[in-house]
């Protein structure tokens, strides 16, 4: 008997960022520097689910959830990162991101407000290298010994004739 298989998707939680807790901070003393968060490196052909959790800012807040969502990333030129959709489950933002320049680290930057009126704003790093191995153009630069010459992005350095 054959059945055909349906699947259900559910976003990798390879790629998820929990927001820090909020730490109370005493009288007089100075708030420590948090680390930027960031999620791990992709490269430019990768079209990768990626998740921010904002629980950390709303629990004890039964029923409270993300209403609103702005997403904008820097720098913003032909080739960079794009935002492919953007969705809001409860506590989470799923983004979809493609493409990317090898050798930029993008600011992923997340406007929020809450169904019961709160409001966040995070920025999340990205670091977009080259992980697959390319294909070589006829026309790259090589060594004597084969080696391809690449710029420091990573691209490979093309003759001039073509």
């Amino acid at each position: 008997m054959s059945v055909t298989v349906s699947h259900v998707w559910k976003p990798s939680n390879a790629r998820l960022v929990t927001i820090d807790s909020f730490i109370p901070v005493p009288r007089g003393a100075a708030a420590m520097t948090l680390p930027p968060l960031n999620w791990p490196a992709k490269d430019p052909g990768d079209i990768l689910d990626y998740i921010l959790d904002i629980a950390p800012a709303i629990v004890g807040n039964n029923g409270d959830g993300i209403a609103t969502l702005n997403v904008s990333i820097t720098p913003s030129a032909p080739g960079d990162l794009t935002l492919q959709s953007a969705t809001a489950d409860g506590s989470r933002v799923i983004v979809w991101l493609s493409e990317g320049q090898a050798g930029t680290t993008y600011n992923i930057n997340f406007g929020i407000t809450t169904i019961n009126g709160r409001s966040l704003q995070r920025t999340i790093l990205l670091p977009v290298i080259q992980i697959s191995i390319p294909l070589i153009p006829a026309n790259a630069l090589m060594t004597a010994t084969g080696v391809v010459l690449t710029d420091q992005n990573g691209n490979p350095v093309l003759s001039a004739g073509s």
